[in-house]
């Protein structure tokens, strides 16, 4: 069987990681800076607007990925029950 290449997978697991580390480390300075309660919440809820938006970005481009990975496997797939049929067939 053909290996697959992992390396999207790999860059979309690391990317992922830096987006919600930073988010992180963000949101933590913003809770320990010298900002009135107002003007925090407000940092916090465009900081997690940033994260939502980000995930979701990734979702889809993970989302696609997978769709197109599935599309080749069915083909192989149908080819193997194709070229399977075909030997049984000869062979009678």
């Amino acid at each position: 069987m053909k290996k697959t290449n992992n390396t999207g997978k790999i860059v979309s697991a690391l990317l992922l990681g830096a987006t919600v580390g930073g988010m992180v480390g963000a949101a933590l300075g913003i809770l320990f800076a010298p900002d009135k309660g107002n003007k925090t919440r407000k940092k916090l809820l465009s900081k997690g607007g940033d994260l939502t938006d980000s995930v979701k970005s990734m979702v889809i481009d993970l989302v696609e990925e997978v769709k197109k990975e599935a599309g080749t496997v069915k083909g192989k797939l149908n080819e193997a029950i194709g070229n399977g049929v075909a030997k049984i067939e000869k062979s009678k």
